[in-house]
């Protein structure tokens, strides 16, 4: 397990929203350089996951990269262990595979694809990813799926860790248990503990990464309009609703919770107290951002993966940018 002594990797979530995955070469090449370790990325609607690793393991021969998450519904279990192999041959053993249920509107509703047994579903894939991975010949019956028999060509030479999207206690455990660790997200700082007691004690080498959503800007007014409708979506789907109920939230969300229920969405948005909308979605200035940031690294968290919503006046100039990261990052202290 990490100390308070152990500083954290610190990680960024590649692209930048408003940017084009073409345009972040330049700030690719400068990460290191401002103390960020890892490219991380995710895949719901809109980029995919991988396509941004890919380019970050040309473009950066130091940077790990991670994804947090990929579905476990949306691509057959050989095809994830296929790509991660892939990936693995650009940046070997810089490689961290994060696999995830995700959500029903994720994985049914534009993907056509039902969301059944979301925990059977990410234990089997995660099984059959990490043997796939260590060159093991695999067949026969998963409890979601079978598989008549399967061995990777060109298994990756370096280890893979093969870490899963978890926000309650089953997840957790079997992310730990079976894998190489959990990544979390949407939590208070406050929260960490309670996961880190879920998790129990861990050997070293396992990772526990925790996401944090930021909005680097003193202008209250538009971090609110600008994360607020994000916030109201993702705590009305149904697992991030049971896990701040886990968390003891409930009370916290009841009201958006019954307007998003009623069908008014606008209604639920205004009905995210502040402290919600402050606390989940950080903002204020960099440095501010940075101090709050840090208030989730306990022992035990190995990673701080941060996802940056950037005002639109820092996209001005490429000096600009690199400088909110640099401020908001591990080099900003």
């Amino acid at each position: 397990m990490s100390d308070d002594r152990q500083p954290p990797r610190w990680g960024i979530t590649l692209p930048l929203p408003g940017l084009t995955i073409d345009r972040h070469r330049f700030l690719v090449e400068r990460l290191p350089g401002l103390g960020y370790t890892d490219v991380w990325s995710a895949e719901g609607g809109g980029t995919d996951a991988f396509t941004p690793l890919a380019v970050t393991a040309a473009w950066s021969d130091t940077l790990r990269i991670a994804t947090g998450i990929v579905p476990v519904h949306t691509r057959g279990p050989a095809v994830l262990a296929q790509t991660a192999a892939t990936l693995a041959q650009l940046a070997p053993g810089r490689l961290l595979l994060g696999l995830g249920a995700s959500v029903p509107a994720h994985v049914t509703d534009i993907n056509g694809i039902p969301f059944d047994e979301p925990f059977k579903r990410t234990r089997d894939v995660l099984r059959f990813v990490t043997r796939a991975l260590r060159g093991e010949h695999i067949a026969g019956d998963f409890d979601t799926f079978s598989i008549t028999g399967y061995r990777l060509p060109h298994p990756p030479a370096a280890p893979v860790k093969v870490i899963l999207g978890a926000l309650r206690p089953g997840m957790l455990r079997l992310g730990f248990a079976e894998g190489d660790g959990a990544i979390t997200n949407l939590l208070f700082p406050e929260d960490v503990p309670k996961i880190l007691h879920a998790v129990g004690p861990q050997p070293p080498g396992k990772e526990l990464v925790v996401k944090v959503f930021v909005c680097p800007t003193e202008d209250t007014d538009y971090a609110h309009r600008a994360t607020r409708p994000f916030l109201a979506w993702i705590l009305n789907r149904e697992p991030y609703r049971k896990f701040h109920e886990w968390l003891g939230h409930g009370e916290l969300l009841r009201e958006s919770h019954e307007r998003w229920a009623a069908g008014d969405i606008e209604a639920a948005q205004k009905a995210l107290p502040d402290e919600v909308v402050d606390g989940l979605f950080i903002s204020g200035s960099p440095e501010e951002c940075r101090e709050r940031i840090l208030r989730y690294h306990r022992p035990g968290v190995t990673t701080l993966q941060l996802y940056v919503s950037l005002p639109p006046e820092v996209f001005v100039s490429r000096a600009r940018l690199l400088d909110t990261l640099a401020r908001l990052g591990p080099a900003g202290g």
